[in-house]
């Protein structure tokens, strides 16, 4: 296929779009490959929409050679299947909803695991049916909050959503692991860096969780490992392996003292290093990691009503949110600015004591164990307690895992240090379990002719993000740089030269090309060949062929985008030359 750019329905731009943040949403605007509509939502141009589909190829090869069978289920659709697993109520603000003129609600759909379920309850009804893999690549509806950075979040998107259906647990297991080797088949053919982190499950549910993380300095989300061990898990799953239980018996009785002006933890350590008795009774300078924190929220289940909860972690540990929320999902949460309305609560100096003796439910950081010992809120206003030891004189309602996870806290699995890094979720495999064919009573008949529950995998993948993925780890300061299983083309002829002969040559050149079962893209605009170079590289082809001054003595100059490297060939030889590089 010859595609010419004199024709082609595109305009490049030579400014970045103001509302740009990240290389990919960037690049891709003023290549001519998106436009935005509204906030969150994109259109595909011609050449955009190429690698969308090259995209969708790559990941419909993989799907198909592991066993999936495509579908293809509405994007509209009703209210009661998810009313049925609570998900219309969990999954809060996201959720598009809409009535139809009968005021019937309706929704558009973020994920398919409802209706997949009641698809294969409709038809299958014996264990020899089973096992079965569905998928589908299909648009789907969130109501970002704050959508941002192109297509990596926005409120329509492209997702393959792939169900596993299994009789038992160990089938579920052998779906899990098909799915998880063909993602990685996918990446890997794309030519993307991306580490498999263990994850939460979140609103979807389930036991075993995996993302398949893109590694970018612009990721949403925040992952670590230890370069020891090969242990990877994003922070919302990290768990911190808390300390053996210390005696506490020579540890003097709890003591409240003055502490005027001491609302922060920085004010509160600068006034007890001041004190030559808590120093003492510490037996070395204090620092923040000796102070207990409390943060007061308010949390809701969902369909249920407000209720106070307070979480304790050591001074120096902030409350990641996003841990929070995970810790405490499907409920969700607001951090409490109200005191007013519980007067028990004296702001900066909030203790365990006073939260417990008002009935306020109280979970506290895994490093928070028997016998540790704590410098706190008196709950009076300028006044701390110093050596509140827990297990002692305060007991917690249970453990949470809202800590800010920090480089060098050790391993989980205790065979090293963890490390940082940011990344973009693109994919997650969830081993569902029942969650869904008990909302839906999905039995199959066993080999003794008795139901059986069935039991689900879910495995996503952002088709559409994937482009911007691509698009932030393969570019240069020119422009793009595709790889070639997702590239719009698969050569990019540039003539650079008046004389009618080369044109005639350059024409020759790409009609061979063709012939020969190449993607080809000849720029024959009437434009300089300084414009027709800076677009060649902000499109990003692969590989270029430029018929220029060098034509006059039968010489091509052929250009490896992703290389930066260049040669001459003689024009008789280009076609072999890039057939035999494909």
């Amino acid at each position: 296929m010859i595609t010419r750019l004199s024709q082609l329905f595109l305009r490049t731009l030579r400014d970045d779009p103001a509302d740009a943040e990240v290389p990919s949403h960037k690049l891709l605007v003023r290549a001519g490959y998106i436009r935005r509509v509204a906030p969150g939502v994109y259109s595909w141009l011609p050449l955009g929409l190429r690698v969308l589909r090259e995209v969708e190829r790559v990941v419909r090869e993989e799907m198909d050679a592991m066993g999936g069978q495509e579908i293809s289920l509405p994007a509209l659709l009703p209210r009661e299947p998810y009313e049925a697993t609570n998900r219309w109520t969990e999954y809060g603000d996201a959720l598009f909803r809409l009535k139809d003129r009968k005021k019937t609600d309706y929704l558009l759909g973020p994920t398919h695991e409802e209706i997949f379920a009641l698809t294969v309850k409709g038809e299958y009804s014996s264990y020899k049916d089973l096992p079965v893999i569905l998928y589908q690549i299909q648009t789907k509806y969130r109501d970002e909050e704050r959508p941002r950075a192109g297509i990596l979040r926005g409120r329509e998107f492209v997702m393959k959503d792939s169900y596993s259906f299994d009789v038992t647990d160990a089938g579920l297991a052998e779906s899990y692991a098909r799915h998880r080797a063909a993602y990685q088949r996918i990446f890997d053919r794309l030519g993307l860096k991306y580490v498999i982190v263990a994850a939460t499950s979140g609103a979807m549910g389930g036991s075993a969780s995996e993302e398949f993380l893109a590694e970018s300095p612009v990721g949403e989300d925040t992952f670590v490992r230890c370069l020891e061990s090969g242990y990877a898990a994003n922070v919302e799953a990290v768990t911190t392996p808390p300390p053996s239980a210390q005696p506490f018996g020579d540890v003097p009785a709890a003591k409240v003292f003055d502490t005027p002006g001491t609302p922060t933890i920085a004010t509160l350590v600068e006034w007890a290093n001041g004190q030559p008795e808590v120093t003492e009774r510490l037996g070395r300078a204090a620092t923040a990691a000796d102070t207990l924190k409390n943060v007061m929220v308010r949390v809701r289940e969902p369909g249920g009503k407000w209720e106070l909860l307070a979480i304790g972690v050591p001074g120096d540990r902030a409350v990641d949110e996003k841990r929070l929320e995970a810790a405490i999902a499907p409920a969700e949460f607001e951090v409490l600015d109200d005191f007013a309305a519980y007067p028990f609560l004296v702001k900066g100096y909030i203790g365990p004591r006073a939260l417990i003796a008002n009935k306020v439910r109280y979970l506290v950081d895994p490093r928070i164990v028997t016998g540790t010992r704590w410098i706190t809120g008196a709950d009076e206003h300028g006044k701390h307690i110093v050596d509140l030891v827990m297990g002692r004189d305060f007991t917690a309602d249970g453990t949470i895992e809202a800590a800010e996870v920090r480089d060098g806290d050790p391993s989980p699995d205790g065979k090293g240090e963890l490390v940082s890094a940011r990344g973009i979720e693109i994919g997650h495999i969830f081993q569902l379990g029942r969650k869904y064919t008990n909302a839906f009573d999905l039995d199959v008949l066993d080999e003794n002719g008795k139901p059986a529950r069935v039991t689900m995998g879910s495995y996503g993948i952002g088709v559409s993000r994937l482009v911007a993925v691509l698009a932030e780890q393969m570019h240069d300061d020119k422009g793009l740089r595709w790889p070639r299983e997702a590239a719009p083309a698969d050569v990019h002829v540039v003539i650079a030269n008046k004389d009618a002969a080369a044109w005639e040559g350059a024409e020759k050149i790409a009609a061979e090309l063709d012939s020969a079962g190449l993607r080809v893209i000849l720029d024959d605009r009437k434009a300089s060949p300084g414009v027709k170079f800076k677009d060649a590289e902000l499109l990003g082809i692969p590989r270029i062929a430029v018929v220029g001054r060098g034509w006059a003595n039968g010489v091509v100059e052929l250009r490896d985008r992703n290389a930066g490297e260049s040669r001459e060939v003689s024009a008789d030889d280009v076609v072999s030359a890039l057939t035999q590089s494909r």
